[in-house]
């Protein structure tokens, strides 16, 4: 059952990754090795890598906004499989490099897509990560001669597969995970050199999953206080809107605060700055907030609704004007798992706001841990 209603998707592709692969130059990094792999014959094949992950999407083409570049960096590709697309850059000449690479990847995350697909090597994996920020999501398509990173999917169509399952609803881990790359020259004499460059966040197999089928269970009370340390490592000064459910009263109690339970609450500096606040006090005070504004709130157990039952206070405005990327949904995979596979659900009283949050977000499921869960507009 398809249960996400749109998935934004960002796709960047390395017209050239893996141009010196066949002919054994160990790869594809400058212009000088580009210009000796095209002299001796060598074919151009990421598009070929990214057109076999996108095959596997094209039933599910009303569900996909693709933001993309111009001609073989993603436009090409999308317009052979009747993709409908955005462009939001082109390159200035034919032959791209990696600052074309760089400033496409800026211009596609400026438009706040889901996830970033990117095809290409290790060394385009370090030109993505050179400009994403933290948070972005992202998913590389295996096109390259050198793959060390773990920012790649196993395969052209694994990648396409997890966008599947995320436009599914099925739960999807979020790992941050190794962006590396070697040094060529020092490849082309036999050395291997791998460096680091940093970390990216990606969609994973969710190890959870597996653990269930082996008769493992999560333990509620772990995994809260895990929670709870999540959350209170996160915050610095803003002021939290704790909203109800007994998810965020395991936060409040490890702040040593008292909580309301089917009510909400402000907190600054884990002290309780105002409980039980009508949605009047809730709008004055967000609105008026010095600093940014977060607001903790978890799902109706079974139903999985975050907005629109039992917290009337978090109101249209009130959720405007803090913002969909300040707020921090939290759960236990138990209780994500109880859904079976239902998105979780949006019903503020306003048509507008409720497609504006739709698509998905990210839930806080332990210390360091997250998956990506799809949001639905109830009709």
């Amino acid at each position: 059952m398809t249960v996400v209603n749109r998935l934004t998707v960002g796709l960047v592709v390395n017209p050239y990754a893996g141009i010196g692969g066949a002919i054994a130059l160990k790869g594809s990094d400058g212009a000088d090795i580009r210009e000796k792999a095209l002299k001796a014959g060598a074919e151009r094949k990421a598009m070929q890598r990214a057109e076999t992950a996108l095959k596997i999407l094209r039933n599910y083409q009303k569900q996909l906004d693709f933001v993309t570049c111009g001609g073989e960096m993603g436009a090409n590709v999308l317009k052979s499989l009747g993709f409908s697309y955005q462009t939001v850059f082109n390159p200035n000449t034919q032959e791209t490099s990696s600052d074309d690479t760089k400033q496409a990847v800026k211009a596609i995350i400026d438009k706040n897509v889901d996830i970033l697909l990117f095809a290409g090597g290790d060394g385009t994996a370090r030109d993505v990560y050179s400009v994403v920020s933290d948070n972005q999501l992202v998913l590389g398509i295996p096109a390259g001669v050198k793959i060390h990173s773990g920012v790649y999917a196993i395969s052209p169509t694994a990648a396409g597969r997890v966008i599947e399952k995320i436009l599914k609803g099925e739960l999807s881990s979020i790992h941050e995970s190794d962006v590396m790359d070697i040094d060529e020259s020092a490849f082309r004499e036999g050395i291997v050199k791998a460096r680091r460059y940093g970390e990216m966040s990606v969609p994973a197999e969710l190890e959870y999953v597996q653990a269930v089928k082996m008769g493992g269970k999560e333990s509620d009370e772990l995994v809260l206080d895990d929670i709870a340390a999540e959350v209170i490592e996160r915050v610095d000064d803003e002021l939290l809107v704790m909203g109800s459910g007994s998810t965020v009263a395991a936060i409040m109690e490890d702040m040593g605060l008292e909580n309301t339970l089917l009510g909400v609450d402000l907190v600054q500096n884990e002290t309780l700055v105002k409980s039980d606040v009508t949605e009047k006090e809730l709008f004055e005070a967000v609105s008026n907030a010095p600093n940014s504004v977060k607001l903790v709130i978890t799902l109706i157990g079974g139903q999985g609704h975050l907005f629109g039952r039992g917290n009337q206070q978090l109101s249209p405005r009130v959720i405007r004007t803090i913002g969909k990327d300040n707020i921090w949904v939290v759960a236990t995979k138990t209780k994500l798992k109880s859904l079976n596979n239902q998105p979780l659900r949006v019903d503020t009283g306003d048509s507008e706001l409720d497609n504006e949050l739709s698509g998905t977000i990210r839930v806080i499921t332990g210390y360091h841990d997250e998956v990506l869960m799809p949001v639905a507009a109830v009709s």
